[in-house]
Order: C-alpha cells, then structure tokens, then sequence
C-alpha cells in the first residue's frame, strides 16, 4: 500500500485546509486510516482515525474535536481531513496511515504503512 498526502499549506489562525490521502493497492476500503501530526521537536500525536468499510467508528483526539474532520471515499481510494478553526498549535506536518487490523486503533506502532507526510504553517 502507497499513500500519497497532499493539501497543506499556509493559513492564517482560523482558516480551514483540506488534507487528501490517495492510496494505491489493492483494498483500500478493508483498512482503517488514520492522521498524525508531528511538529517540531515532538513526537508524532494521534489526530483522527476513520473504520475501514462505512467508516462507522471514528476517533479524534480532544484538542480538535469539533474543528477537524476524518472522512473516506472508497470509491476513490483516498481519505480525508476537513480542518475548520485551525489554530498556531495546529502547526505540523500532518501524514496519513493505513492500518489493516480489525480494530480502530490510535497509537503509531499499530499502524502498518505511511505516507510522506504534508505541511501545515498556521499563522498567528
């Protein structure tokens, strides 16, 4: 599995972006996916998390719940996250994650494949 994110940028506090996540491979929608950040001098953190399938479950962690949205098109192989109220702290380079367990996990050791990552700068 390949995945390719895109969509990062410059913004100013309060603006919104739109990460994509296109996959290559054979069943994308049997996998979980998930987005992670990683800013500067920290670890890379869990952000949101879509099921495989309908995407019935989703995670978020709680600083951009209500801000951020996980949301897949398996007709199109890609995962996404709407990002709405961004904020200087939002500021990292975001990366997408495939997971083919059967359970929603958050943590970067259950995750199996990654992409290359894309920048976020969120202006104060």
């Amino acid at each position: 599995v390949q995945l390719q994110a895109s969509g990062g940028g410059l913004v100013q506090a309060g603006g919104s972006l739109r990460l994509s996540c296109a996959t290559s491979g054979r069943a994308f929608s049997g996998y979980n996916m998930g987005w992670f950040r990683q800013a500067p001098g920290k670890e890379r953190e869990f952000v949101a998390a879509i099921s495989s399938w309908r995407g019935d479950s989703i995670y978020y962690r709680d600083s951009v719940k209500g801000r951020f949205t996980i949301s897949r098109d398996n007709a199109k192989n890609t995962v996404y996250l709407q990002m709405n109220s961004l904020k200087f702290e939002d500021t990292a380079v975001y990366y997408c994650a495939a997971d083919f367990s059967r359970d929603l996990r958050i943590e970067v050791v259950d995750y199996d494949y990654w992409g290359q990552g894309t920048q976020v700068t969120v202006s104060s």
